[in-house]
């Protein structure tokens, strides 16, 4: 295959993963989780979200739409996204294992009431099914985003988003396309004006 057919094909892989995101199934998902975080934020609770490697810079986004803004000049809605404080990460990767750096966090920041997003394409990164295990152990509710299978995040969520692919890159792009909808339905209700 030339350049030009790898990147088409790259173009039409994006462009049919995005199609099944029109399903009955991933469009009420992505209006569930939508729902989920204007409960909590009419409740004034917070969002936490983690994520490793890309999925990391998918949280850091995510919450820095909630904390700016989306599409629309508003309040700033509280957002923490766990990979920020390089500082906290390396410390705790350092005294207890890189498989706790979330999980250590969802304990000092978490609270009743809040929600708890998990972003890994796998489903199955050890240190975002701790931070899992603590979040259900302190009844804190999570979300999961991963792709096509679920991996083990599949059943420790109480909600989980499985975009419809198994590449990688492909369940990135249906991630940042889910939150950037999940956005704008959060600035349309929360801010109704």
């Amino acid at each position: 295959m030339d350049t030009r057919q790898i990147i088409e094909s790259l173009i039409q892989d994006s462009i049919e993963a995005k199609q099944k995101m029109l399903s009955e199934d991933q469009l009420n998902y992505i209006q569930a989780i939508a729902n989920k975080i204007v409960e909590a934020y009419n409740k004034g609770k917070k969002l936490i979200v983690m994520g490793n490697g890309g999925s990391a810079a998918d949280a850091l986004h995510f919450a820095a739409e909630m904390v700016c803004r989306f599409e629309k000049n508003r309040n700033a809605l509280p957002a923490i996204a766990l990979s920020e404080n390089i500082s906290t990460i390396t410390a705790i990767g350092n005294d207890f294992g890189y498989d706790q750096v979330f999980s250590r966090q969802i304990e000092a920041f978490a609270a009743k009431g809040d929600v708890v997003v998990a972003i890994t394409t796998s489903g199955n990164s050890p240190n975002v099914v701790k931070a899992l295990e603590a979040a259900r152990k302190m009844g804190i509710f999570s979300i999961g985003f991963t792709g096509a299978d679920g991996g083990k995040i599949k059943t420790m969520s109480d909600m989980c988003y499985c975009a419809p692919s198994k590449v990688t890159g492909r369940v990135q792009e249906c991630h940042i396309l889910a939150i950037h909808i999940i956005c704008k339905l959060i600035e349309d209700k929360v801010f109704a004006y």
